[in-house]
């Protein structure tokens, strides 16, 4: 398939308004000495590619995201071996290797987004070359899988990524979408153009109430776990954690929580998001017998830091775009709770 006439054939719709492109300035958590570089925020004519570097996703079933991205005033590029399958992989490791290495490296590739989670990424983080990433960064997109990717760049590189949905999240029909939906879609391209981010959440009443400012960091509760004690390994220190995921146990959630809570992430933070968490139901007869909040509310009882609960992020349909790595400001009041990029 000649990949630019594809691309060429699919409908662009009006551009979205342009927010200038420009570099941020590094920000200073008031709890770390942590700096992060921002990529440049995206422009009217910049270009997204398209990589599927973890699970397989069919090219036709990219279509959707790459005519709304381009509806966005954006060009979209698709990586050479996206639309491959290896088994459960997009691609064999090497053409997967291939693909990210590329888009890496590529100038004129201004964001990343990925074309699903599934799982592959901790398969070939090592043979990726960063060089010239941290010279001309770009917004790598996704979540899930995508997370060993944040936590590697965030942890070696100091630069800022999007935790967010990815096109395999895309509705097929625009015009049919959902009003939540198109917030959590929209959500991205905001993110991308630097306008403002500022979510809310209702009250719970397990949430901690407090105030905290700082770099916002997390994502994938199992991947997280996963990669500790790795090159990749997240590093939490003064940060806001922000944790997620999808098909556990109650018991393997404690076991990841026991895992955060041993390796010292929960030690020194700013402030603590939990996502969504689908759970898989226990088997009857060996009910765990503890809910998400008396897990997390255990493992942080030491700790004074706030604790927000039920956050519209993770694997649901309120996964509203977060942007790893930027300074933030999280609010936990009897009201509910907020969470602001600054």
């Amino acid at each position: 398939m000649n990949r630019k006439r594809f691309i060429s054939s699919l409908v662009t719709a009006g551009a979205a308004l342009s927010t200038p492109g420009v570099w941020a300035s590094a920000l200073k958590s008031s709890y770390s000495k942590t700096y992060h570089k921002i990529p440049p925020y995206l422009k009217t004519g910049d270009t997204i590619g398209i990589i599927s570097p973890s699970g397989y996703m069919s090219l036709t079933a990219i279509i959707p995201s790459v005519q709304l991205i381009q509806s966005w005033g954006f060009k979209v590029e698709i990586g050479d071996n996206t639309g491959k399958k290896d088994f459960i992989y997009g691609g064999t490791d090497e053409e997967r290797v291939a693909d990210l290495q590329q888009m890496l490296d590529n100038p004129n590739i201004k964001a990343v987004m990925c074309a699903r989670g599934g799982y592959g990424l901790v398969r070939i983080i090592d043979r990726l070359d960063f060089r010239k990433f941290k010279k001309n960064p770009k917004w790598i997109i996704g979540f899930s899988d995508i997370t060993a990717l944040h936590c590697h760049i965030n942890r070696n590189f100091g630069i800022a990524t999007l935790h967010s949905k990815m096109c395999n999240s895309f509705p097929n029909d625009w015009a049919k979408a959902d009003d939540m939906q198109i917030a959590t879609i929209q959500s991205i391209r905001q993110a991308l153009m630097g306008e403002n981010i500022d979510y809310s959440s209702p009250a719970v009443a397990q949430n901690r109430q407090g105030t905290a400012e700082a770099i916002l960091t997390g994502g994938n509760l199992s991947l997280i776990t996963t990669l500790s004690g790795t090159p990749s390994d997240l590093d939490t220190d003064g940060k806001i954690l922000f944790v997620e995921d999808t098909h556990e146990y109650l018991y393997n959630i404690d076991r990841m929580f026991w895992n955060l809570k041993q390796t010292g992430k929960l030690s020194h933070l700013a402030g603590l998001i939990i996502g969504g968490f689908q759970l898989t139901p226990d088997i009857e007869s060996e009910e765990f017998g503890h809910t998400i909040y008396d897990i997390v509310t255990e493992k942080v009882k030491d700790y004074d830091y706030p604790v927000c609960f039920d956050f519209p992020v993770g694997h649901q349909k309120n996964n509203f775009a977060l942007k790893c790595g930027v300074q933030h400001v999280l609010e936990v009041s009897t009201d509910g709770s907020t969470l602001k990029a600054v």
